[in-house]
């Protein structure tokens, strides 16, 4: 049997993928630098690119050349509105019976249906690592009663969005009963074949589940070497020179400003909003800055064609990239949803979150166009 394999979404995903194996891999590991220590730590463990929400470039190379997994697959991974025959089971009947075993029948149908997409058997792994259970993989290792381990999405991401009861709002006690026994299934550590759910810190959610458990990214990220931090950057950003060189151009003694993109509503909108964002924001004590717009990896907003004036950087690497590049400073990081706590390079983070008000004088239906994203982007 083979030790391990991560299934990623995100390259974020695959950025705490790559620190936790260059820790398990390291001649000085020590248990508190990692949740998930193998009893014998071995060379090559095996990586799952999912392309369902994600173009990875041609990450899959760079992950080859750096050596780190002795396997890496590609999954054609597919949503439930792939297959049509599904959609009577997540449709609202009217009736709360109805729904629940429509429920049941959903979870084991969206889980028997990814079996002909599955790049590698699952089975024959001792550990099985998922960051995104709430997504089709999440459905097919409980119908196949294969245990694995979930990673929270993002950095304390639960903190903002709690989908699972978010999901299951109103029967949640109900559903977590019947998903604790394999009926129906929920995610983030509440499925019956979920040993344990890997969270950033424990103490900031409201509601943790009994098999919580924490692992700090900044103590992760602290124990690695130059060697391995230098890995990170090798595999994540192609030209880190050019990088630099982007960062630090027409600055001068400007202050800098970087902003970060996230997937938000429409695009028109999203390109208005972060319009927006730079009017109000891109003045650190009113005075003239640099703008650099950072796009999310799963944005495809052309910010370059809409703020020609403005610096933007290649959308297909991890934010959490710039926290390795020495000497890097920027005055303020504007974001919507990605979390502060992770930014290491800036003098001030403001964080707006969901209330923020992009019209003064009627903010309410941005409120409620974030909301629709949000129930759209977790319904399936």
């Amino acid at each position: 049997m083979k030790d391990r394999i991560y299934v990623c979404h995100t390259f974020y995903h695959v950025y705490i993928t790559c620190v936790k194996e260059l820790l398990l891999t390291a001649n000085d590991v020590k248990g508190n630098n990692i949740a998930h220590k193998p009893q014998k730590v071995r060379l090559g463990a095996s990586i799952v690119l999912s392309n369902m929400s994600t173009d990875f470039g041609d990450l899959k190379n760079r992950l080859k050349e750096a050596g780190l997994f002795s396997e890496i697959f590609e999954y054609d991974e597919k949503r439930a509105d792939f297959f049509p025959e599904l959609k009577k089971f997540y449709t609202d009947s009217g009736s709360r019976l109805i729904n629940m075993v429509n429920r049941i029948i959903y979870t084991k149908k969206l889980g028997k249906a990814q079996i002909p997409f599955l790049p590698v058997d699952f089975r024959t792994y001792r550990d099985v690592y998922v960051y995104c259970d709430s997504d089709p993989i999440g459905y097919y290792l409980n119908y196949a009663k294969i245990p694995y381990h979930a990673i929270e999405d993002g950095l304390n991401c639960l903190v903002i969005f709690d989908a699972a009861r978010y999901d299951n709002r109103g029967f949640f006690g109900l559903k977590a009963w019947m998903s604790a026994r394999n009926l129906i299934f929920i995610q983030n550590g509440y499925g019956k074949y979920c040993l344990d759910m890997e969270v950033n810190n424990i103490s900031l959610l409201a509601n943790p589940g009994f098999n919580f458990i924490e692992q700090s990214r900044e103590e992760m990220i602290y124990a690695l070497d130059k060697n391995s931090l230098d890995t990170l950057l090798a595999i994540f950003i192609t030209d880190i020179e050019n990088l630099k060189q982007k960062l630090n151009a027409k600055s001068d003694m400007k202050q800098k400003v970087l902003i970060l993109t996230e997937p938000l509503c429409d695009i028109s909108t999203r390109i208005k909003v972060f319009g927006k964002i730079i009017d109000q924001y891109g003045r650190p004590n009113n005075k003239e800055a640099t703008i650099i717009i950072k796009p999310h990896p799963m944005d495809t907003a052309d910010y370059q064609k809409f703020f020609p004036g403005h610096i933007v950087l290649d959308s297909k690497f991890p934010m959490e990239m710039l926290n390795l590049i020495p000497y890097l400073y920027f005055n303020r990081v504007v974001s919507i949803f990605t979390v502060p706590s992770g930014i290491k390079f800036a003098g001030e983070v403001i964080s707006l979150g969901r209330d923020y008000k992009d019209d003064p004088d009627d903010p309410l239906p941005f409120r409620q166009k974030l909301d629709r994203y949000i129930e759209e982007l977790f319904i399936l």
